[in-house]
This record gives structure tokens, C-alpha cells and sequence, in this order.
């Protein structure tokens, strides 16, 4: 990208030559047009592995696979943000998965 060196503005494309848009000033050289985006990194989804599970506060709810009555709890908006948080439970003991609406 080339500046005019009389106003300092930006030189764009006339008819076969390229020249300011503000003040009379025209080249017949080539000028170098080069275009840059930046593009930011997509943000990563958080995934809870068997390994997290330990770190998650532990509740009183009784598995429907083994009857077992203890279950690791988080929360997740899994729906619009007007309607209520999702629960989701992972039993300690046969590390089924549910979640539970409200």
C-alpha cells in the first residue's frame, strides 16, 4: 500500500493509473497492494474427562443405573440464556451420566 506524498493519503485505482482521491496527484508505477486479516482462535469447549471428576463437588443422588447414591454435579447453559442451567450428574460409582432439567 502506497501514500500520496503530497496529502499522505491512501493512493487507489483510477482508470490505468493509480493516483489520490484528495489532490490531483497520479503515478503510472505499479503500486503494491497487500491485504492482511486477522483471524482469532476459536475458544475451546470445555469437556469433562474421567479424570476432572475429582475436582467436582460430590451431592446426595441416586444413579438409575446401580442404585448407587452418590453423584458428582456441574452445571452447564445448554439452552438460551432466558431459560434455567442444565445439571448434569456422573455416578461415583458406575460413572453413568444423566442430566437433570428444571
Amino acid at each position: 500500500m502506497q501514500f500520496c506524498p503530497k496529502c499522505g493519503s491512501i493512493l487507489v485505482q483510477k482508470t490505468k493509473n493509480f493516483g489520490c482521491p484528495r489532490c490531483s496527484y497520479t503515478t503510472k508505477d505499479k503500486v503494491k497492494l497487500e491485504i492482511k486479516e486477522k483471524v482469532n482462535e476459536k475458544q475451546r469447549v470445555a469437556v469433562i474427562t474421567d479424570t476432572d471428576v475429582d475436582v467436582l463437588p460430590t451431592v446426595e443422588q441416586t444413579c438409575k443405573e446401580c442404585g448407587h447414591n452418590k453423584a458428582h454435579f456441574w452445571t452447564s447453559q445448554t439452552r438460551s440464556g432466558d431459560e434455567a442451567e442444565t445439571k448434569f450428574f456422573r455416578c461415583k460409582k458406575c460413572l453413568h451420566t444423566w442430566r437433570e432439567y428444571k
